[in-house]
């Protein structure tokens, strides 16, 4: 029984591993992702640094070309719900820009981040918060698309 049950577990996670690993990048990344046709990194974060600061957000850090990174203020009530009385707490949208083989285009991913002791250097803590955080951001997506799309290749 025992010996049954760990070959079904063993093979749910081969086929789980085998989808994940099929996927096309055109269709991962779930809510806070949409593809970019026909354009280049340059592009979207010209249009990324033009979108983000019209919802209160700053440039935040560059690991240019993979991601863009932008931070803001959580606010009284974030900072008490996330950080705690005396912590400065940001929200980090960072941008992903992951190409897609064989074409121009790029699929682009949020990941969501509060940020503890913000701007203080040696001492920021940062938290992963869950994936359904990133749905907020497909109306800077959609902007973001609008401005880079069919600005070609470099």
């Amino acid at each position: 029984m025992r010996i049954a049950f760990r070959s079904l577990v063993g093979a749910i996670g081969v086929c789980l591993l085998a989808g994940c690993l099929a996927t096309p990048v055109e269709r991962t990344g779930g809510p806070g992702s949409i593809t970019v046709p026909n354009t280049n990194p340059q592009a979207i974060v010209r249009a990324a640094q033009t979108v983000f600061p019209g919802y209160g957000y700053s440039l935040s850090q560059s690991n240019f070309p993979t991601s863009i990174s932008f931070d803001r203020p959580a606010g009284r009530m974030g900072t008490l719900a996330f950080g705690g009385w005396m912590d400065t707490t940001s929200i980090r949208v960072r941008l992903e820009m992951v190409p897609i083989s064989g074409s121009n285009d790029f699929r682009l991913r949020t990941q969501v981040y509060r940020v503890n002791n913000a701007g203080v250097a040696g001492f920021e803590r940062d938290t992963r918060m869950l994936r359904v955080w990133s749905a907020q951001f497909n109306a800077i997506l959609r902007q973001i698309k609008a401005d880079a799309a069919n600005a070609g290749p470099l």
